[in-house]
This record gives C-alpha cells, sequence and structure tokens, in this order.
C-alpha cells in the first residue's frame, strides 16, 4: 500500500508549498480541502494542518474536527494549523494590534522532541500571523521560543513514556515550507519520515514504472489524442504515453502563428528525435485572418481559443477509433481549479471544448505531480534538457505580448526581440550558494555544484520570461544620425513557486545593458527597450 500524507488547506496561499516539501522527500501527499479528511483511509500516515488567512475567532474561520486523526496519526499543525489546535483544545489564542511578518530567531529549543532534531541554535524561521497563542492546551509544553512569542513550537510528545507517542500532536507558529525558515525542511523531514515512518518510496522512477503499468491496463489498444503545446506538461505527458500505448498515441501541435522565432519547426523536430507520433497543423493564416483588426485582449483571446478548438476538432475527427483524449494537467491545476469554498479560481489551461459527440473519456497521467516532478519525470525518461526547462508560454502565444493589433510583421518584431532575450538568458550563466541555490535546485532546474555553489543560468533561475511589443506606442530615436519613430519593446521577467503570486527577477545591469544594445541594433521597428518591474499582485505577468 502506497503511504501518503494528507496536508488540509486552510486557504494558505503557501498550502502548495508544504506538498512539494513532503515530495521532495521521496513521500506521496494529497492536499485536501480542511473539512475532506479521507476517514477510513489506511494508507495515512500523517497529517498537516495548513495557515489561514483567517483568525480562529472569525465566523467563517475554517474548522475540522481534530478527533477524525488527532490520537490516530502523527499531526502537524502549522501556524492558523497550530492556533486552530490549541483552539479547539482549551487554550487560548488572542488578537494582537500588530501583524508579526519576518524573521524571527528560535531562542529556545527542546533539543529532545523529535520534530526538532538536529536544529542549531538560533535558528531563523519565518513568521506570518496575526493572532497569537497564549495558553497550550493541558497536557502539551512548549519545545521553541522566539524573542517575541512564547509559543513559537509546542507539542504534547513525552520523551519519558513512549505510550501514545506514535500518534503525537507538533504544531509551530512559523512557516517551514518557505526558503526563509532555514531549517524548515529538516522540520519536515523529521515529521514525515522520523515521525510518520515514511518509506520514501515516492521518486520519479517509482512514478514512471507505476504509470506506465497503470496506463497500461487503463487504455488497453485503445486510441488515444493528446494536444500538444511544446510546453513541458503537455510533452512529458506525450512521452508516458508513447512509452507505455506507442503508435496507439497521436499527438496534434497547432500553429496558430503566434509561437516564438523557429517554435513550431524547432519542436516538432524534438517530438519526431523522441519517437512521438505527431500531427503538426500550420493554421497561422486562418488565426491571422479572423484576429484582423482585433485590438481588446479578451477578445483576442476568445478568438485564438474559438479557432484553436475548430483545427484541433478537425484533426481529432480524422483519427478513426479514437476513445482517449489526453492532457498535461498536473496538480497544481486541479488544485487551483476549486477552491476550499468551492469557487472557481480559474480554469484548466488545457484543450477543452471538443464536442460531446466523440465521446472522448479524460486521461491525465500527471494528475499527481507539481511542476519539479513533471521536470524530473521527463528527465527520468530521457527527455532533453530544454524541453524539461522550459518557461511557461500563455496559449494565446505572442497575442498576449503585442498591445493593439496583430499583424504578421508585429510577431515578427516581437518573435526577433524576444529571441534575443531568451537566448541571452540561457547563456548568462551565475554563481549562487545559500537561499537562492536551495531555490533553484528546489525548483528541479539542473545545476553543476561546486565548493557549496552552483553554477546556474539567469533562464533557469526564472519562472516566466517575454518580450512585449509595445506596438500602440511610438517613441522618437536616433539611429546612424537620423530620426526614427518606432516602437518600444519591454521586457519582462518574474521569479514565482506557481504563478499565483510573482515579484520581478533583478536582472544583473550587464546582461540588460548587453540585451537592450543587441535587440535596438538588429530588430527593425524598434528603438527603445524597458524593463518591467512590478510584481504580481497587483500586475500580471503578461500584459493582456
Amino acid at each position: 500500500m502506497q503511504q501518503k500524507i494528507i496536508i488540509l488547506d486552510f486557504g494558505s496561499q503557501t498550502t502548495q508549498l508544504i506538498g512539494r516539501r513532503v515530495r521532495e522527500l521521496d513521500t506521496f501527499c494529497e492536499i485536501l480541502p480542511y473539512n475532506k479528511f479521507p476517514v477510513g483511509d489506511d494508507s495515512v500516515i500523517g497529517v498537516i494542518l495548513s495557515g489561514s488567512p483567517f483568525s480562529v475567532h472569525d465566523p467563517e474561520a475554517f474548522k475540522v474536527d481534530l478527533s477524525q486523526f488527532i490520537g490516530r496519526v502523527p499531526v502537524l499543525g502549522i501556524c492558523y494549523g497550530a492556533q486552530f489546535i490549541s483552539f479547539s483544545n482549551g487554550g487560548r489564542v488572542e488578537k494582537t494590534n500588530t501583524r508579526e511578518y519576518g524573521r524571527a530567531h528560535l531562542l529556545t529549543i527542546d533539543a529532545e522532541n523529535p520534530l526538532l532534531k538536529g536544529f542549531e541554535p538560533s535558528s531563523q524561521v519565518w513568521m506570518s500571523h496575526g493572532d497569537t497563542i497564549t495558553a497550550i492546551p493541558e497536557g502539551f509544553h512548549i519545545i521553541a521560543s522566539t524573542a517575541d512569542v512564547k509559543y513559537a513550537a509546542y507539542s504534547n510528545y513525552d520523551p519519558s513514556s513512549q505510550a501514545g507517542n506514535e500518534a503525537s500532536v507538533y504544531a509551530v507558529q512559523f512557516h517551514p515550507e518557505v526558503f526563509h525558515t532555514v531549517q524548515g525542511a529538516l522540520l519536515l523531514k523529521n515529521f514525515v519520515v522520523d515521525i510518520c515512518g515514511s518509506r520514501q518510496d515516492w521518486s520519479a522512477a517509482s512514478f514512471v514504472d507505476s504509470t506506465v503499468a497503470e496506463l497500461k491496463a487503463q487504455l488497453g489498444d485503445d486510441k488515444v489524442i493528446l494536444g500538444l503545446s511544446g510546453g513541458v506538461d503537455s510533452s512529458v505527458a506525450a512521452v508516458l504515453l508513447n512509452r507505455a500505448i506507442g503508435s496507439n498515441l497521436t499527438c496534434i501541435f497547432v500553429d496558430h502563428g503566434m509561437l516564438r522565432k523557429n517554435e513550431f519547426s524547432d519542436v516538432m523536430h524534438d517530438y519526431q528525435c523522441l519517437g512521438l507520433n505527431v500531427i503538426g497543423v500550420d493554421a497561422s493564416e486562418n488565426f491571422f485572418a479572423d484576429l484582423a483588426g482585433v485590438t481588446d485582449p479578451e477578445q483576442k483571446r476568445k478568438i485564438i481559443g474559438r479557432d484553436f478548438i475548430e483545427v484541433f476538432n478537425a484533426e481529432a475527427r480524422k483519427i478513426e477509433g479514437a476513445k482517449w483524449l489526453a492532457q498535461g494537467t498536473i496538480y497544481p491545476d486541479r488544485i487551483e481549479s476549486l477552491n476550499i469554498t468551492g469557487k472557481v479560481i480559474k480554469s484548466h489551461h488545457n484543450v477543452g471544448g471538443l464536442p460531446e459527440e466523440m465521446h472522448l473519456q479524460l486521461c491525465e497521467p500527471l494528475k499527481w505531480l507539481f511542476k519539479d516532478e513533471v521536470r524530473r519525470v521527463g528527465r527520468q525518461l530521457g527527455m532533453p534538457e530544454h524541453l524539461i526547462t522550459r518557461h511557461p508560454f500563455p496559449g494565446p502565444g505572442l497575442a498576449v505580448r503585442i498591445l493593439g493589433d496583430i499583424t504578421p510583421d508585429k510577431v515578427r518584431i516581437l518573435q526577433e526581440a524576444d529571441d534575443i532575450y531568451i537566448k541571452g538568458l540561457r547563456a548568462y550563466k551565475q554563481r549562487l550558494g545559500g537561499e537562492a541555490a536551495r531555490r533553484v535546485l528546489a525548483a528541479g532546474f539542473p545545476a553543476s555544484l561546486s565548493d557549496g555553489e552552483i553554477e546556474v543560468s539567469l533562464y533557469d533561475q526564472i519562472w516566466q520570461a517575454g518580450a512585449v511589443l509595445l506596438s500602440t506606442v511610438r517613441s522618437v530615436g536616433v539611429m546612424g544620425d537620423e530620426r526614427t519613430y518606432e516602437h518600444p519593446v519591454a521586457l519582462r521577467a518574474v521569479t514565482s513557486t506557481d504563478a499565483m503570486t510573482a515579484d520581478w527577477a533583478h536582472l544583473p545591469y550587464d546582461f540588460m545593458a548587453k540585451v537592450s544594445n543587441e535587440i535596438i541594433n538588429k530588430v527593425r521597428g524598434v528603438n527603445r527597450v524597458c524593463y518591467d518591474i512590478s510584481s504580481k499582485p497587483p500586475s500580471t505577468i503578461e500584459w493582456e
């Protein structure tokens, strides 16, 4: 039986990060709404309660019946989870006038408690809370404090008696899942591996073996259609399915004319080298015709989505006997699609809109994986690194990176500028250590380790990057002693873990100067380069 940790989501922005950290310990976990604990599931070896935007005193605060799992398996409460455990068991949680947010240091640590085994004196942690625990329940004791928080961590584990300790409760006011908690990974390892007893048998290799076997059993000799985007998720899904069912998989890759420079031919070549059965469809003329004169961003998206479905459907109908539609849906897609109140936050970005009369069943071989795990599976499958580490790219392509109407010439200008920018990011290498190095390695990007540091490209330190053509704006310039009146290009690069929030990447000045100079000198139609230093929120990653 496959072991698993259940993470109950109370609405924290870092709940997915908890899941990723548990998976990094080669342990399977599921993130479930706070009120959906799987009672009676014997594969559960531990439970983690996430943080929350609510106070335990709020009338709308999320609450769970702790008796479903406390006393049955080990439990770890994080932030709100820690407060809720105390509040529900006779402790006291009080509102404070100021919100504690930022770095803190553990001044007292109970070295005998298994949760904090190996912790160093004054270990840095990250706090983010408004309420404060001012009293803990009977039978519990403090295991860590900071200068401002007496009950930074508490537990009912009793080192003098082993009776009942296998299902002890642990609670921390800080966030071990974030990088700013320096020994957070150690705390989670102590809980998941040492306390819960994980066998640590969830890995890329085991996933490939088990998933290929499951796909063979699920699909048999049925034919499957998969819509490729060129991105890492759909590409890994295709290679995994190909290993399971071979030629019974047909992939469709549609070129709407707004891909990056040479992307259609390059990606088609990569897919053919991987042995995939791929149909490439150049439908760019149709898309450009339907987009002519359209300037509204939402209208552009709707036209591209409609045309894409029409092209995909036309090709799918040619495949006789197809019974399945495969998608590269990954675990965060499924988590983000419904929030814990059941309201839709966003719809899947994967192929949709196939006619019901086609009666295709859905196959999602990556539905349990996070993005970093998808990359590791891709490497396990022997895929080329440039496919595995590709940044996310919007479905409408460069159409949402061109302000104003879309024309082939504007797409050409943006393709050239974007190509210079992306190649420059890949070529520029940096040596990183400490927290910055941990971020890159945890995200599943390749890096060579030397003397405690890694060497990694700018591209692999960034979640997403691209150029934006401000085609509705012209600016005056001087080139070759002549006046120019051409378009500016804005460069965008962000760091993120899940794209729900993102910060602008602090790119080196020498890199910015080189790329800007090369774009202006080589791309006809551009005489000015800007850099977007806005974060999400309030801005979005894409301009449209």
